[in-house]
């Protein structure tokens, strides 16, 4: 066996603080030797990573068009070509409501496999002009999510590089097809600024700048088109201002000055042959409800309510159209829409499984009889639906592919319900093979969990998860409190001095699943990412026994000191999810749970951590002294393995097939730590 690097402890409150010098030698040659030690772990896998690989890229049709979207003249769409990192952007001439592509008349629009030279590349703005002649897209091109902004011309193919630095990678079009709205950074990668510029002008001008480093700065279109809508947005406290999308050099209005607990998101568009203001507002109940204005009245104080607050169904948000609306509903646990069309009583969809993920993918022009919705489950690829908007009835227009053989059927899908410490009620969502599920005998299993900023984890199909449920494999999702799932007071239960609870919850999920049979704790694989990785630490160090082999990604796990440095991106903002720890209360509290301050010498699961060198969002290093405490502190001969992708962000390798190595190593880590294969 391989020898693991060991990194030297310091004197001192934090004895791997060195770790975060960025770029020093010593730095870089730690995270290359740990990098070093996993492939060396590793090696005599070398032969089943190659097969997952290969066994995965098997699945996904590789050459594929996505379903063209209608808008004016063109349809656009995307193709992916078999050995393309990325898809390529197209569009052609539209031939009445075909969605048949004209390939004679099609354009290519962008090739981010030529832009990216074989290096990372992550395409922020993608966003042609209201006359459909200029197309505007921002690049980034390390993965700290600092964008470079480009405006190519369709006619001409000319690309101009806009001057402008620290821009968050957003662009909006005003009406004139001249005027582009961008953001731009702060000093700790906060959106702050708003800036306007008009093409070939040789500056911006900035409109508006936001100071109050808890409050996230964007701007987008309104549904109807005629809008634009300045969104100044924290944790808890949210602001809109708006302007006339035909006069871009006016100023911006505010519909409601911020009062601290207030959210409310406005859309603009058509009732009762007038255009208004729809404003989805917590104002009289954390659930939210729905409000109207006139277009020319669009403060708080003409706001009147169309949809009342229900403290059973979450109201998350609306889709506005010239003819219907679109409700997305949350009620015990699952996304619901209803569609509001005239003349007609209120419709909820119907839908064929139990336990899904659905919501509305593209609206088309706001003129259109139908809009698509995105639909999936655990055992059933996502499918594109069209919804029309008068009878309510819907079409399957694509699926997702799988090559090769398969049958949904195959997989069974199921809702489990979990009891937590205090009696709360906790949701697991699972799939495995039929007869895996229907022997009655545990199975390895594979957890997952997130539990952060209201985040929903609703059922997703996976073609790479296939390679473990056809390995007899059960994977299960923990839809703890401090997410989404069951509405806003689920999201309140699991954030600051509860958070205790979203651990306690996943800890009381896998008790539940090796009570009834379905794994055990020699079995059971757990894993989670950012916040889901800190609830990966969390749970390793209150119940290591619990579970056989972890996977924590890009884990936000020296959560304590992160939020003691204000200066690090996005710390501020962060107050009010985890709290202040400035304040000795909320220090002690974060102190009790972080995973890098509770590190114990007790024996751990076998553990796979990964970085991404450029994450401005969980620094690389929380991975690292993570690692390294664990490496001096932990009692047993269990695998301990940390990966730094030195080409890597928040989101992890940017091309499909280097992410679909990325899922091969995790998954020969895990069945060589469960005993599932030959050991080496």
């Amino acid at each position: 066996m391989p020898t693991a690097p060991i990194a030297r402890a310091e004197h001192g409150a934090d004895p791997y603080a060195w770790l975060e010098q960025r770029d020093s030698e010593a730095v870089l040659a730690y995270l290359q030797a740990e990098n070093a030690y996993l492939e060396e772990s590793l090696a005599g896998q070398s032969n089943l990573r190659e097969q997952l690989f290969q066994e995965i890229k098997g699945r996904i049709r590789e050459t594929d068009l996505s379903l063209p979207t209608p808008w004016g003249d063109y349809l656009y769409y995307q193709r992916t070509q078999a050995g393309d990192e990325y898809p390529r952007h197209y569009r052609c001439n539209r031939q009445g409501d075909s969605l048949s592509v004209d390939e004679a008349s099609e354009q290519l629009l962008l090739d981010p496999n030529v832009l990216a030279e074989g290096g990372y590349l992550s395409l922020g703005a993608f966003s042609i002009s209201p006359d459909q002649r200029l197309l505007a897209y921002s690049l980034d091109r390390s993965g700290d999510e600092i964008y470079q902004l480009f405006v190519k011309d369709l006619d001409s193919g000319a690309i101009t590089a806009l001057p402008f630095s620290e821009a968050d990678g957003s662009m909006t079009w005003a009406n004139d097809s001249q005027t582009l709205f961008f953001a731009t950074l702060d000093d700790t990668h906060r959106p702050h600024r708003l800036f306007r510029h008009r093409l070939g002008d040789a500056d911006a001008s900035l409109v508006f700048e936001e100071e109050d480093g808890r409050f996230f700065l964007s701007c987008h279109r309104a549904s109807s088109e005629r809008q634009l809508i300045l969104l100044l947005s924290s944790k808890t406290t949210s602001e809109a201002w708006v302007l006339d999308a035909e006069q871009p050099r006016a100023d911006f209005r505010c519909l409601a000055r911020r009062e601290e607990g207030h959210e409310y998101y406005p859309d603009h568009g058509f009732l009762d042959g007038r255009w208004r203001w729809f404003i989805r507002s917590n104002q009289s109940g954390i659930n939210f409800a729905l409000y109207l204005s006139d277009e020319e009245s669009p403060e708080r104080a003409h706001w009147q309510e169309l949809v009342a607050h229900d403290p059973a169904v979450m109201l998350e948000g609306m889709t506005l159209n010239l003819e219907a609306m679109i409700l997305s509903l949350r009620e015990g646990g699952l996304p619901l829409l209803e569609l509001r069309s005239s003349g007609q009583p209120p419709r909820r969809l119907s839908l064929p499984d139990a336990a899904y993920s659905l919501y509305v993918q593209d609206s088309l022009e706001f003129h259109s009889p139908v809009l698509r919705l995105r639909y999936e489950a655990l055992n059933r690829p996502a499918q594109i639906r069209q919804l029309d908007l008068r009878s309510g009835e819907q079409r399957v227009l694509k699926e997702t592919p799988v090559e090769g053989p398969f049958d949904a059927d195959a997989y069974v899908s199921r809702r489990l319900w979990a009891t937590a410490a205090d009696g709360t009620q906790v949701p697991i969502s699972l799939v495995g093979r039929r007869e895996v599920l229907a022997a009655g005998q545990p199975a390895p299993l594979y957890l997952y969990g997130y539990g952060a900023y209201g985040e929903c984890l609703d059922p997703w199909f996976s073609h790479a998860r296939l390679s473990l449920l056809e390995r007899g494999f059960i994977f299960a999702i923990a839809h703890v409190r401090g997410g989404g799932e069951l509405g806003e007071a689920w999201y309140r239960a699991g954030k600051l001095e509860h958070k205790q609870n979203t651990f306690g919850d996943f800890i009381a999920c896998a008790e539940a699943l090796i009570s009834e049979g379905l794994t055990t704790a020699r079995q059971l694989a757990i894993s989670g990412g950012s916040a889901g990785g800190l609830l990966i630490g969390a749970v390793l160090n209150q119940r290591p026994e619990l579970f056989a082999a972890a996977i924590a990604e890009v884990p936000f796990v020296d959560v304590l000191n992160t939020m003691l440095n204000p200066d690090l991106p996005l710390t501020v903002t962060e107050y009010d999810e985890w709290g202040d720890p400035n304040e000795a209360e909320v220090h002690a509290r974060i102190k009790a749970y972080a995973p890098y301050e509770n590190v114990q010498r007790q024996a751990y699961p076998a553990l796979l951590a990964v970085a991404g060198y450029h994450d401005s969002r969980v620094q690389y290093w929380e991975a690292a002294k993570w690692v390294a405490k664990l490496r001096t502190h932990k009692t047993d001969d269990h695998l301990l393995l940390l990966k730094t992708d030195f080409d890597a962000g928040h989101g992890g390798m940017s091309g499909r097939y280097q992410a679909l190595r990325d899922v091969a190593l995790e998954y020969a880590f895990l069945l060589k730590v469960l005993g599932l294969i030959q050991q080496s």
